[in-house]
């Protein structure tokens, strides 16, 4: 191939690139952390029961915030924290699509089993999620990079109201976001 072959197979490389709407640097797994130290994977269900992805983004080379999308074939879903029933003791964490459908966000052992994954407390306004094992205990959630840097899970309350928003007619407590661990102290 000449050089300027060459120089416009890379040009038009980059295009592409630029134009795919996601790469795969900027996509993060989202797993829970048995306590022996599995990574066990998080996903959305349909209602056929099909399996779908639930990952963290990168946007705009952000990492301090990522979002976190449950892929649905090339549509992102919302996840979010929805709002708490008054007898409930802890808050869903759902996948809510276009039309208003709202989606369960579980955790799947290698045996299939799954587990819900919830709003389990709260830190001001940071909702602590986690992933509740079969016996009660709670289980972190993290999203995981492509070069395996871990950043904590968790669901950010920005307004004063106990309803943060509305997405899809869906009204919710909690953007569900990917952050950097907090330094011990």
């Amino acid at each position: 191939m000449k050089t300027s072959q060459l120089t416009l197979a890379f040009l038009l490389t980059l295009v592409l690139a630029a134009l795919s709407p996601l790469q795969a640097a900027d996509i993060w797994h989202i797993k829970a952390v048995h306590p022996d130290g599995k990574l066990i994977d998080i996903k959305a269900i349909d209602k056929e029961g099909k399996i779908h992805a639930v990952k963290a983004i990168v946007h705009d080379g952000n990492y301090h915030l990522l979002d976190v999308k449950s892929l649905f074939g090339n549509k992102e879903l919302p996840v979010k924290v929805l709002v708490k029933g008054s007898g409930d003791r802890y808050e869903p964490v759902k996948a809510i699509g276009e039309d208003g459908t709202i989606y369960p966000i579980k955790a799947i052992l290698p045996d299939g089993t799954k587990l819900d994954v919830k709003g389990v407390s709260r830190n001001g306004t940071i909702v602590n999620i986690k992933a509740i094992s079969p016996k009660g205990s709670y289980w972190g959630v993290k999203a995981v990079s492509p070069e395996g840097r871990l950043y904590d899970v968790k669901g950010i309350h920005f307004s004063k109201n106990k309803v943060e928003g509305t997405v899809n007619g869906v009204e919710f407590a909690a953007h569900v976001k990917a952050l950097p661990q907090a330094p011990a102290n």
